[in-house]
């Protein structure tokens, strides 16, 4: 099986008939970021259906509508058809878009509307024909995953059979006793590694639906953490792309009786997992963050750097977007905290990586994020920062070449991103004009986000005792 290539109604619904597809699979994305779908016999898909759409409640998606407004239409979109690897029943999957069926409008929080916004908002600016992006998303493969909240309990609980916590245990009929480390597992070779055929098999299948992978390798955390890094596409595409990566990931995984986790940070005392977000702007075939500036950059992309910094603190409220993210931005774990930018320096939340010297390559790197959010919003977020800084000629402060995480982390001067959820959600309620702009992001969409983070994820968490509060509190 591999990636459907026809970019059109009559295409996809061609290779319907050719592949033998029994089933087609519509899918959407909610405010959060997870997908939904349904599923209907391929009858059902006609190039009146591609046109007209489907009917869906959306009162019962996550940040959609309202019982009494929930009258919702997808409309699939051909571009992103491909044929299901891991479904028994051959199974065609397409993406869609949302819309009102009173207006006829394209749906406010539609995320890849938003998205697309994005795209066509750039492509009129008059800055650069289209953006360039790449996400390197972390994540981690448990064995056995346990948890659970009650009104007199919580716990949760996490095995791994390469968790050096295991080292001593009476396992996998006899321990063989190759566990990496606490923060010593980038980059062993196997046995140490005991995942290099399961990242393969992952890059295999991701490469059946059309993503182009560039490498995989095992992450620094022990309880195999790791990490697939996607080659660069176009922002749509690019999120697009993440959320079949999430999905073909998770599903390999499973396969081999693994469990799969895009959370920041599951592991106490041991790397989080982020996703640093590469980008670049162009005009058609011309990279323009390449000049004579400090890394060799442009002024554009100094002044894209500049947007991106002073933003910072309100874009991590889509692009870091859980209460869990918080426990990753913190000092010692290579988490970027400081909001300063460098050459080579991973210590910085800017990284202007120098590996190649060809003007194609030059990029900027945004370390902060993390595979928690929902691409369609954090990637446009970021683009409309970086826009912001270049229509106003905003100039980052001085690049700072030291490591910060050994000498002054949150020193005098040094600006440092929001310790909390809640912290973030503040600074996008104060600062999101640079968002509205060309209509990207809208009031609307940004009033649920607030809402829906606030009450659904910091009150909640903020309402429940932590176990570790037992500990500290429980004699007093």
């Amino acid at each position: 099986m591999s990636h459907v290539e026809q970019k059109d109604a009559k295409g996809v619904l061609d290779l319907v008939q050719k592949a033998g597809i029994e089933m087609v699979d519509i899918r959407f994305c909610d405010v959060p970021g997870l997908m939904h779908h349904f599923s209907m016999t391929p009858e059902g898909l006609t190039e009146e259906t591609f046109e007209e759409g489907f009917g869906f409640d959306g009162s019962s998606i996550r940040g959609f509508q309202k019982i009494h407004e929930s009258d919702m239409i997808l409309f699939p979109d051909p571009s992103t058809a491909f044929l299901d690897p891991f479904l028994k029943t051959p199974t065609l999957v397409i993406n869609c878009f949302i819309g009102d069926p009173v207006t006829g409008e394209s749906y406010s929080r539609d995320p890849r509307f938003v998205a697309k916004k994005a795209e066509d908002y750039l492509a009129s600016s008059g800055i650069a024909t289209h953006s360039f992006w790449g996400p390197e998303a972390e994540f981690y493969m448990f064995d056995d995953v346990r948890f659970d909240q009650t009104q007199n309990s919580g716990y949760y609980f996490l095995d791994s059979v390469e968790g050096i916590w295991n080292s001593g245990a009476e396992i996998e009929g006899g321990n063989k006793g190759y566990k990496p480390r606490h923060k010593e597992g980038y980059f062993p070779v196997p046995p140490m590694d005991q995942y290099q055929d399961l990242r393969s098999e992952m890059v295999l299948n991701l490469r059946k639906v059309g993503i182009n992978v560039e490498v995989h390798h095992h992450e620094v955390g022990t309880a195999g953490q790791s990490e697939i890094d996607l080659g660069y596409g176009p922002l749509l595409k690019m999120a697009d792309a993440l959320m079949l990566y999430k999905y073909v990931v998770k599903s390999t995984a499973m396969a081999h009786g693994k469990s799969v986790t895009f959370m920041p940070k599951p592991i106490f005392q041991d790397n989080g997992s982020g996703m640093h977000v590469h980008q670049s702007l162009w005009n058609d075939s011309e990279p323009l963050f390449y000049g004579e500036e400090y890394a060799n950059l442009s002024t554009m992309a100094l002044h894209y750097i500049g947007g991106i910094l002073k933003h910072a603190p309100a874009l991590l409220a889509f692009c870091a977007p859980t209460t869990n993210s918080y426990k990753r931005l913190v000092p010692g774990f290579e988490a970027p905290v400081n909001l300063v930018y460098s050459q080579r320096n991973r210590s910085a939340a800017v990284r202007i990586p120098l590996y190649s010297k060809s003007p194609k390559s030059k990029r900027i790197e945004f370390r902060c994020p993390d595979p928690s959010c929902n691409p369609y919003f954090a990637f446009a977020a970021m683009l409309m920062a970086g826009l912001d800084g270049i229509k106003n000629g905003i100039e980052p402060i001085e690049p700072v070449n030291r490591d910060m995480f050994e000498h002054d982390e949150g020193g005098a001067g040094v600006p440092m991103v929001p310790s909390t959820l809640e912290g973030a959600l503040d600074a996008l309620e104060e600062d999101h004009d640079f968002l509205l702009t060309g209509g990207v992001f809208t009031e609307d969409l940004i009033e649920t986000w607030l809402e829906y983070k606030r009450d659904n994820e910091v009150q909640a968490l903020n309402t429940r005792p932590h176990p570790y509060e037992f500990h500290m509190y429980y004699d007093i």
